[in-house]
């Protein structure tokens, strides 16, 4: 399966809000119909947060949670679903990982480390927003939010998911979380294969140019080693396109999707989710790749069924 590439959407995520495009899907039915949308437009995993219907909020709440997966297993039985233990800014340790041992699911992101949000900087393209939260949630970034991941909690949450028989996606922000996925390999918490996300783009993070996907692709075959590790790539915003195409020729898999960018192209908002897999999918055929299915990704991932 050389030329065959994984496909992940990012459905909705904790940090892009309703002001900013009126097509990211909110309610349980909303961000359900765009899995569901995506996964037949060639992702094979869908990576879902759930957001207060009412508002938009991030919502750690369980029963949203569970709603939204009833209502993607109902249509489908095949898309692989990864759960976000990222959760929302102001979430407690115990509330992003709560989703693991109540679900148990395939896969489940696993921050690899901390960093310092800079989201902040997007207040300088709004003056009013829909909600109130959208501004304090901005105004919390820039008083110093630190998104924090510490050695203890990446210690936690990878010691619930293997116990409930789910492989940790680590989201990788910036060359540092590479060497702190190291020290757990080595200290017996984090075993191998595993599966890297690299996050790129994000102020507070590392950027989404080549040499900078170069640098972290170079330094997980440096520290983790060649055939110990899956990776995949994302650059939010005007990066997102550019960014999986660089790790396509390197190798990787690749994530899009209204978490990481709302743009289809310059000027024209994505009206959902499907729209970006189908364009990953057009760029990916040009360059001879295939997007491979939920049981190709199994067995890339060495997933359960």
């Amino acid at each position: 399966m050389k030329n065959k590439r994984i496909i992940s959407c990012a459905v909705t995520g904790a940090v892009n809000f309703p002001t900013m495009s009126e097509y990211l899907p909110i309610t349980p039915l909303e961000i359900a119909q765009n899995a569901l949308d995506a996964a037949s437009a060639g992702a094979a995993a869908v990576h879902l947060h759930a957001r207060d219907p009412q508002t938009g909020q991030p919502s750690p709440r369980l029963d949203l949670f569970e709603e939204i997966i009833g209502l993607i297993r109902a249509k489908n039985r095949d898309v692989i679903i990864c759960l976000t233990t990222g959760g929302g800014a102001t979430d407690t340790v115990e509330q992003r990982v709560a989703v693991v041992p109540r679900f148990k699911p395939e896969l489940a992101s696993c921050n690899a480390g901390s960093i310092n949000w800079g989201i902040f900087a997007i207040m300088e393209k709004y003056s009013n927003f829909k909600h109130q939260w959208e501004h304090d949630f901005l105004e919390l970034f820039k008083s110093g939010f630190i998104f924090k991941n510490t050695f203890a909690d990446l210690q936690e949450f990878t010691r619930i998911m293997y116990e409930n028989g789910t492989k940790p996606e680590f989201e990788v922000y910036d060359v540092g979380h590479l060497y702190n996925l190291k020290f757990l390999i080595d200290k017996g918490y984090v075993r191998t294969p595993v599966y890297l996300q690299f996050c790129t783009g994000i102020l507070g993070g590392i950027g989404s140019t080549s040499y900078d996907i170069m640098n972290l692709h170079q330094t997980a075959d440096r520290l983790i080693g060649k055939g110990n590790y899956q990776w995949s790539v994302f650059g939010a915003g005007k990066t997102e396109f550019p960014a999986c195409t660089q790790g396509l020729l390197l190798g990787s898999h690749v994530r899009v999707g209204l978490e990481d960018n709302i743009m289809l192209s310059k000027g024209v908002l994505a009206k959902n989710n499907a729209q970006l897999v189908e364009k990953m999918v057009r760029i990916m055929r040009e360059l001879e790749f295939e997007p491979a299915t939920p049981d190709e990704a199994r067995e890339i991932l060495s997933l359960k069924n």
